[in-house]
């Protein structure tokens, strides 16, 4: 019972604090990440906290990186959903080190939390602006991955988790989008990159269950819309095409639900501790050590 009290304690001290969650997006230009953030926001578990859910939040082109900040309470749980905008790469003749700027980016936010923890007047609560969840966006093609895509991947893999995502997949059909889903999870184990859930975190049999349930769906087959059509007398957040409107929180249509579920529900605190035991530690042991030998 005294185990129990503790962790009640423990978990009403969390719920009161609330969370705070960062996630950045990343990918080529014109692949509508700028349209999925304005999507989480309108989305069922957001505009629950809207006192004005038609007003859309405007989010214009990105030139530079960004950061928008969204409050959302359910069931009694505070979260404040941060998403991180990022100017679509690939556009130059030359892309090489196109990754510079947002790897400089995450690793200053390692670095701001580091300061703070070494400090000696530190605060209670550190501000936790690391980014625990990177969105990657994957362009529809239908062939293989690009070699880019490749190279920034596995840059991106050795500092945050990376969560791959298929863009505008309404332009598949279900057998293409299936097919092209396999072929890129085929090429991320050729590469040895290593995509969020890592399968050597797994620690029981439920996680394993669980989380070799994503891999499987990854990456997520998107469409982002802000949008509301009506759909036989009801409001759907949808993208209307001449065959009919894509229902984005369909899951016959789009998985953006699963996205977004992964992300505010299931696996948000479990993001939060990896980037904190396994990504923030690697750069604070490399970061010391590179003081203590300068």
């Amino acid at each position: 019972r005294v185990h129990g009290t503790i962790q009640d304690q423990m978990k009403k001290k969390a719920l009161k604090r609330g969370f705070e969650f960062n996630v950045m997006i990343v990918g080529e230009s014109g692949m509508g990440k700028s349209t999925l953030l304005n999507t989480l926001f309108r989305s069922k578990v957001s505009r629950k906290s809207q006192q004005q859910p038609n007003i859309a939040v405007f989010i214009p082109k990105t030139t530079e990186i960004h950061s928008v900040s969204h409050v959302i309470e359910e069931q009694g749980v505070r979260l404040k959903l941060n998403l991180v905008d990022t100017p679509g790469f690939g556009d130059q003749v030359d892309n090489t080190n196109c990754w510079d700027t947002l790897i400089k980016h995450i690793n200053d936010q390692y670095r701001k939390y580091l300061e703070e923890e070494l400090s000696i007047n530190r605060r209670k609560a550190i501000p936790d602006t690391r980014i625990h969840c990177c969105l990657y966006f994957i362009a529809p093609t239908g062939h293989n991955l690009k070699d880019l895509d490749i190279e920034f991947m596995k840059k991106l893999e050795k500092c945050v988790n990376i969560v791959p995502v298929l863009a505008k997949a309404d332009t598949f059909t279900v057998e293409e989008r299936e097919e092209f889903k396999s072929k890129i999870r085929s090429e991320l184990q050729k590469q040895g990159i290593n995509t969020y859930p890592m399968k050597h975190l797994d620690e029981d049999e439920e996680e394993i269950a669980i989380n070799s349930s994503l891999r499987e769906s990854m990456p997520f087959a998107v469409v982002g819309s802000d949008i509301t059509h009506v759909v036989e007398g009801k409001p759907i957040l949808g993208r209307k095409t001449k065959w009919g409107v894509v229902e984005i929180e369909n899951r016959n249509h789009c998985e953006f639900t699963q996205l977004r579920d992964m992300l505010i529900r299931s696996h948000l605190r479990d993001m939060v501790e990896v980037t904190h035991s396994i990504h923030y530690e690697n750069f604070r042991r490399r970061f010391l050590r590179e003081s203590a030998s300068s």
